[in-house]
């Protein structure tokens, strides 16, 4: 059983796995920063200074006016936090669109480093089945 745990992780395509996910968590972390430090910021600025992070609705339990999501949570309140969503929303699709844009860029490359398949000379064609029955015909004639 060792060994064939062995094989499996020796096995390239688990090692490109590995790196695949400690690449998505680095680029996930750098998402949520330019979320929060660019986008939010730019969003509040169209919204009036509207803080999507921290917008949610009472269910159950007391929480005065202005509190925020976190403080509201350890009160014990039961909340909606609609906000919370909206910025998951947001979250995916600036990293589906990245994401996109990355692969669109590397299938460009891709596609500009490869040689282009040449085509072989075709070969000359040879006499077509009516030729050698009309060669055939005419020395038969002489």
């Amino acid at each position: 059983m060792l060994k064939e745990f062995k094989d499996f992780i020796a096995k390239g395509n688990v090692m490109d796995m590995a790196v695949g996910i400690i690449v998505g968590a680095a680029f996930t972390a750098i998402v949520k920063a330019m979320v929060a430090d660019l986008i939010n910021p730019i969003i509040g600025v169209f919204t009036g200074g509207l803080d999507f992070t921290n917008r949610f609705a009472v269910i159950s339990g007391d929480v005065a006016a202005g509190t925020s999501l976190e403080a509201a949570r350890e009160a014990g309140a039961s909340v909606f936090a609609y906000g919370s969503f909206i910025m998951a929303v947001i979250n995916f699709l600036i990293i589906a669109f990245v994401v996109f844009m990355l692969v669109r860029y590397v299938n460009k490359i891709k596609a500009a480093t490869e040689k282009p398949v040449e085509e072989a000379p075709a070969a000359p064609a040879g006499p077509s089945e009516l030729d050698v029955l009309l060669e055939i015909r005419d020395s038969l004639k002489k």
